[in-house]
């Protein structure tokens, strides 16, 4: 039942939102929502920056985005703060979203052990914090779409029938 799933997007990017380069993970994710018959509502570009985040995703969970996929700062560079973001206003983190994401990234990659992805529960939508490169942040979504519905249900507060 994807049908009443409303998703912001929002690329979390220092390069991208001062228009040195093109931001590619955010469409990416946003063609990927369509896929899966989902409705973006809201998108933004924004740096690596905890508050500016936080803000971003408030605000769009307040406009009535159940999903909230972040892309990008979830490695460990000195600017990566979007898990640290993330976890200042969550209300509870879904550890297997996370677990899940990295185990089945790193049969594609060494590196995914590095990925600090996360999901959490923040106000009333589920956030997913994705890669920032276009093809792991597809990847990791792909890993985790089955679960999504339900727990956009939980986060919304409609009734589930488990």
């Amino acid at each position: 039942m994807s049908h009443g799933i409303v998703v912001g997007i929002i690329t979390v990017s220092d390069r991208a939102s001062a228009g040195e380069y093109e931001d590619h993970g955010g469409p990416a994710v946003r063609e990927a929502c369509g896929e899966y018959g989902w409705k973006v509502e809201a998108e933004a570009v924004i740096p690596d920056d905890l508050e500016q985040i936080q803000r971003t995703i408030r605000a769009f969970s307040s406009q009535g985005c159940g999903l909230i996929l972040t892309t990008g700062g979830t490695g460990v560079d000195l600017r990566d703060v979007t898990p640290e973001a993330i976890r200042g206003i969550m209300r509870v983190e879904i550890p297997g979203f996370g677990e899940t994401m990295r185990m089945r990234s790193l049969e594609i990659t060494p590196n995914a052990i590095l990925s600090r992805s996360l999901a959490a529960m923040v106000d009333r939508s589920l956030v997913i914090a994705l890669p920032g490169k276009p093809s792991g942040a597809l990847e990791c979504l792909s890993f985790v779409a089955g679960a999504i519905p339900h727990s956009v249900k939980l986060a919304i507060g409609e009734p589930t029938s488990c």
